[in-house]
């Protein structure tokens, strides 16, 4: 199933898939988000792996498979007005799911690469308790010195964090910034780093996933 959202910014009309369980019989909502030049069609195909037939999925894909031109940590104003927009693709995502019945706190957001640092920035800006949010290969949006003063509602939300050691495009040190920054927010933070792991979901990781998506 296919619709489209409305909302400011050149990712206006963005294309939302949906897949999993019917949202009447759901448990709660996975929200996933690709990376760049990927598809939302991907994601879904995580969803399948991750087991999560319980969950009613919801995938939007971006205009241009981009989110936001430049490098995550780029200084923000540069990947403007593209980071706003991408940023309110996932609040209206999260906003029509919660007048389907779904409130945030049944609702899972998961990225992957870029699509993790999207869900982590706004996970972290929304004030708000999850069910879980999952950033794969990805941190907080922004360059050395970024202010984090972010509110605290997300307190008690399951973070889990799964990177590479040597990843390309995601310093380490990043990961560690974005796990001290959730922690100090109250989320209940599982860190992940994995040796020689290259830019990619593993196996190891899937196995995190299920579990936290069957605390539903």
């Amino acid at each position: 199933m296919k619709t489209q959202l409305t909302i400011a910014g050149p990712h206006n009309g963005a294309a939302l898939l949906r897949g999993g369980a019917p949202i009447p019989e759901s448990k709660g909502a996975l929200i996933l988000i690709h990376g760049r030049g990927a598809t939302a069609d991907g994601m879904l195909d995580l969803a399948t792996y991750a087991e999560a037939d319980h969950l009613a999925w919801v995938a939007p894909q971006a205009v241009g498979n981009t989110w936001y031109p430049y490098p995550f940590m780029t200084p923000i104003a540069q990947n403007q007005p593209w980071l706003d927009s991408a940023l309110a693709v996932v609040g209206g995502v999260s906003a029509a799911l919660e007048e389907e019945g779904i409130p945030v706190a049944r609702q899972f957001l998961c990225g992957f690469s870029q699509g993790a640092c999207l869900s982590l920035e706004y996970a972290a800006r929304s004030n708000a308790r999850w069910a879980g949010v999952i950033g794969l290969s990805g941190g907080v949006i922004g360059p050395e010195g970024t202010p984090r003063d972010y509110p605290a509602g997300i307190a008690g939300t399951p973070v889990f964090l799964g990177c590479s050691d040597v990843d390309a495009h995601i310093p380490v040190k990043r990961v560690h910034e974005t796990r001290d920054i959730f922690t100090r927010l109250g989320a209940i933070v599982d860190e992940q780093i994995y040796p020689g792991m290259p830019h990619t979901v593993s196996d190891a990781e899937l196995n995190v996933v299920r579990r936290l998506l069957a605390t539903l």
